[in-house]
C-alpha cells in the first residue's frame, strides 16, 4: 500500500470537502477578530447554550481527543485540522495557547514558530530570529511573543514533521494561525450547525515563562471563557497545563474542569523548578500526589508511558496502578499521545522498517484502552474511534 493510500481516514470520506470548507471559514474568521461585542450578543441570544451542557461526565468513554486537531492528516493547530477532526467524529478538539506581543492568545503548540509557519520565508522578519531559553532549554528561531497579531496573520501554517507526514505538506500555506477567540467563535458556529456542543481541550503553554514577560495566560484565557460562556463547571471545555500552578490559578478564576498534564516520571514541572519544589512527576502519581491534584483539578493527562511503561527494548510492559489510583481519587485520565506511524509506536507494534509507515496502531490502542483510561489524545482520531468501538461495541 502506498503512503497516499494509507493516509486516507477510514471513518469518513470527507478530506477534500473539509479542506475547502475550512479555507473559507478561516478567511471569514480572520476578518472578524475584533468582534467581541457581536460574540457577546450571539451568546446572550442563545442563552449561553455552550455553557449549559451536561458536563464532562457525559462524554463517551473512552473519549477521543483530537491532538492539535486531526494533525495526522492536516498541519496542526489550523482550522482545517480542527474541522477535519470534527468531521472524523472526534469528541474533543485540543488547542495549545501562546501569546502575541500585544497580548492575544493564538493556537500554536510552541511559541517557537520556526517549524510550523513560513516565517523563515519572510525577509521583513529576518531580524526577529533570535535565541531564547524557555523552561531551561535553549531555542533559536522566531517566537510569537515578538510579533503582534497583525504580523502573525501575515504568516501561513505548515506541516511540522514533513519527513514523516509528507502528504500533509500539500496543505502548507492554506491556513493562517488562528486566535483562540476565532476558535471559540468557530466552535459556536459548528455547534449550531451540527446541533451539539463542541468540546475543547485547552492548554496553557509555558505559563511561568510568559508571566515573567508580563504576558500572563490565565487571566486572558479566563476573560475569553467568560465572554463565550465556557467558564462554568459543566461547560464543554477542559483546561490543561504541565504546570500545576496554572491550573490552580485558573481554578480561582473559572469553574471549568482542569487537567494536570504529566510528563516523564523523573521530570519536574517548570513551576516547581522555579519555586524550589523538589517533587517530581513520580511524586505526583502516588496516591498522595493524586489526592493533592484532586483538590483543585478533575483529571490528569499522563504520558502513555506512565500508564504502561516500556522496557529497555521499547516494548510495552505491564500496566502501572495509575489508572486505579487516579480513579480512587475521582480523577479522570486523558493520556497522550496515540499516533499511527511506526516512529511513535511501541517496538512490538511496529511493522516494517519505514518509520513513517503505519504500524499495528489498533493493537497498541487495545493495550492502552484495556487499562481503563477515560480517553486518549490522538493525531489520528478516526483510528482511535475505531479502536474505542472495538472496546465498547459501539460504532
Amino acid at each position: 500500500m502506498t503512503q497516499g493510500e494509507r493516509r486516507i481516514p477510514a471513518r469518513r470520506t470527507v478530506l477534500g470537502a473539509a479542506g475547502a470548507t475550512v479555507l473559507g471559514a478561516s478567511a471569514a474568521l480572520a476578518a472578524g477578530t475584533g468582534a467581541a461585542q457581536a460574540a457577546d450578543a450571539r451568546a446572550a441570544a442563545t442563552g449561553r447554550a455552550h455553557g449549559h451542557g451536561r458536563g464532562y461526565r457525559s462524554l463517551p468513554v473512552p473519549t477521543v481527543i483530537a491532538h492539535r486537531g486531526a494533525s495526522g492528516y492536516r498541519p496542526e493547530h489550523t482550522l482545517g485540522s480542527y474541522r477535519l477532526a470534527l468531521d472524523l467524529g472526534a469528541h474533543v478538539i485540543e488547542q495549545d495557547l501562546v501569546p502575541t506581543k500585544d497580548g492575544h492568545l493564538v493556537c500554536r503548540h510552541e511559541n517557537d514558530i520556526t517549524g510550523t509557519t513560513d516565517v523563515a520565508d519572510h525577509p521583513e522578519f529576518a531580524s526577529r530570529k533570535t535565541t531564547k531559553t524557555v523552561d531551561g532549554t535553549s531555542f533559536t528561531g522566531w517566537f510569537t511573543e515578538d510579533f503582534t497579531l497583525a504580523e502573525l496573520k501575515t504568516l501561513r501554517a505548515k506541516e511540522r514533521i514533513p519527513g514523516t507526514r509528507q502528504e500533509n505538506t500539500l496543505y502548507d500555506g492554506r491556513w493562517t494561525i488562528p486566535t483562540f477567540e476565532e476558535v471559540l467563535r468557530w466552535a459556536e458556529d459548528e455547534g449550531r450547525r451540527r446541533g451539539r456542543e463542541i468540546w475543547l481541550h485547552v492548554e496553557t503553554k509555558h505559563p511561568t515563562y510568559f508571566r515573567s514577560l508580563g504576558l500572563g495566560l490565565e487571566e486572558r484565557l479566563a476573560k475569553l471563557l467568560r465572554r463565550y460562556g465556557r467558564h462554568r463547571a459543566n461547560s464543554p471545555v477542559f483546561l490543561q497545563s504541565f504546570e500545576p500552578s496554572s491550573i490552580q490559578r485558573l481554578a480561582r478564576l473559572v469553574d471549568s474542569p482542569g487537567v494536570v498534564l504529566l510528563s516523564g516520571a523523573t521530570s519536574r514541572p517548570w513551576d516547581f523548578v522555579q519555586a524550589g519544589d523538589p517533587r517530581t512527576v513520580a511524586d505526583l502519581v502516588t496516591p498522595e500526589g493524586l489526592r493533592w491534584i484532586a483538590s483543585y483539578a478533575k483529571g490528569i493527562g499522563p504520558t502513555l508511558d506512565l500508564v504502561i511503561p516500556k522496557d529497555a527494548s521499547g516494548r510495552l510492559g505491564d500496566p502501572t496502578t495509575l489508572v486505579r489510583d487516579a480513579h480512587a481519587e475521582g480523577l479522570i485520565l486523558h493520556p497522550y499521545t496515540h499516533r499511527n506511524e511506526n516512529a511513535f509506536l511501541p517496538v512490538d507494534f511496529r511493522r516494517g522498517t519505514d518509520p513513517a509507515a503505519y504500524g499495528d496502531s489498533f493493537g497498541a490502542l487495545k493495550r492502552y484502552l484495556d487499562t481503563g483510561i477515560d480517553g486518549i489524545f490522538s493525531d489520528n482520531p478516526d483510528t482511535a474511534l475505531l479502536g474505542a468501538a472495538d472496546l465498547t461495541g459501539r460504532d
